[in-house]
């Protein structure tokens, strides 16, 4: 991969945006390259987690390559290369609803634009205390399309939201983090201590228990209780037939360590 390094070990998966020279921002072969990474996670039963950083300790992903949009849009139209995006959206996963895997933005230092769309994508958000959120999109003509406008009104409160989104002004790590916006804020030689820690932990819970629970989260927060209540929910289908359901209770009777398969 030109543009993303995808690494695996153990049950870990960790994709790292290798475009430090821009600050990490994504052209669209970039995001379609970061869409067959996730398609790889997502394929592969025995990755577990997955954590979502950038290269450097400057930018997590400053968003759309803006230089790079404005040097094709200047070329004749059949000289353009295909700017459109892949089926995951923005970095391959801002559009990608069908993933319930657990997966960690572990933000190094300026998520702003698509780079925070990525961030507000993932489950838990980890962050070094000089970084930077935000959707200044407007401040360029743009809209936060990668589902920014949706999510981060419905991540934080509505009024601070429109208050970020309609002046572009950047949320700083700890503010986010009083927000609920983030998870943990740390100083930066801490950050990979911490996602550790959060990675640790993620592991010690049952896989197809930690993917029936963000399905079932995800999946009924438009829905009534009732509702809620009342949908089948894939995952947890197959976590109840599974081989570590009966571990789990087994382990607990015998005090010991579980030792999960995933199946």
């Amino acid at each position: 991969m030109e543009f993303c390094r995808y690494e695996k070990k153990g049950h870990v998966v960790t994709i790292t945006i290798t475009r430090p020279e821009v600050m990490n921002a994504l052209h669209p072969p970039a995001s379609r390259e970061l869409d067959a990474a996730w398609d790889q996670f997502a394929a592969d039963d025995d990755a577990w987690v997955a954590v979502l950083t950038g290269e450097g300790d400057r930018a997590f992903s400053a968003g759309n390559d803006l230089k790079y949009t404005a040097e094709m849009s200047r070329l004749p139209k059949e000289q353009r290369p295909d700017l459109s995006w892949p089926k995951g959206g923005f970095g391959g996963i801002t559009n990608r609803f069908d993933l319930f895997k657990p997966i960690i933005a572990r933000v190094n230092g300026f998520a702003l634009g698509g780079g925070l769309e990525m961030a507000l994508a993932c489950d838990i958000i980890v962050a070094a205390e000089h970084a930077e959120l935000g959707l200044p999109e407007p401040r360029r003509g743009l809209i936060a399309g990668a589902l920014g406008v949706h999510r981060l009104p419905r991540q934080i409160p509505l009024k601070i939201a429109m208050g970020y989104m309609l002046t572009g002004r950047h949320i700083p790590a700890r503010r986010a983090a009083e927000l609920g916006l983030v998870n943990e804020v740390v100083p930066l030689h801490e950050l990979d201590g911490a996602v550790e820690r959060w990675v640790e932990d993620i592991l010690r819970c049952a896989p197809l228990s930690v993917r029936a629970t963000k399905e079932a989260a995800m999946r009924g927060l438009h829905l009534s209780l009732e509702e809620a209540a009342a949908q089948r929910y894939e995952w947890e289908m197959r976590r109840r037939t599974s081989e570590d359901a009966l571990e789990g209770p087994r382990a607990f009777a015998e005090k010991r360590a579980p030792e999960w398969k995933g199946r």
